[in-house]
């Protein structure tokens, strides 16, 4: 059973810069492709960004392409999420997944096996 704890969202001017956290623990972390996803109020659960168990792939939603990036320390257990240009619009709760997969980056929610609880962003105007 893997654990997913989110963390680094918070309030941002538009135009600014995050970092989220999501760290992992209770399983081996380098066998999992990783996953960031984000959800709205009142909208379906999207998919950003998804990095392969080695960390040699990333595959990304073109809404966030060239301004976020995935990234993953498997001697840490944690993977990134890298975030500029924010604009209002990316306000949501965000979301890191897991799934036990040696090879491929996984980019439908239901591929998706263990969750975290989600980290709030908020980018103001």
């Amino acid at each position: 059973q893997v654990q997913l704890v989110e963390s680094g969202g918070g309030l941002v001017q538009a135009g600014g810069s995050l970092r989220l956290y999501c760290a992992a623990s209770g399983g081996t972390f380098s066998v999992y492709a990783m996953g960031w996803f984000r959800q709205a109020p009142g909208k379906e659960r999207d998919f950003l960004a998804g990095i392969s168990a080695s960390g040699g792939r990333t595959r990304y939603d073109d809404a966030v392409k060239g301004r976020f990036t995935i990234s993953r320390d498997n001697a840490k257990d944690t993977v990134y999420l890298e975030m500029s240009s924010l604009k209002p619009e990316d306000t949501a709760l965000y979301y890191c997944a897991a799934v036990r997969q040696n090879l491929g980056v996984a980019t439908r929610s239901r591929d998706y096996v263990y969750w975290g609880q989600g980290t709030q962003v908020t980018v103001s105007s």
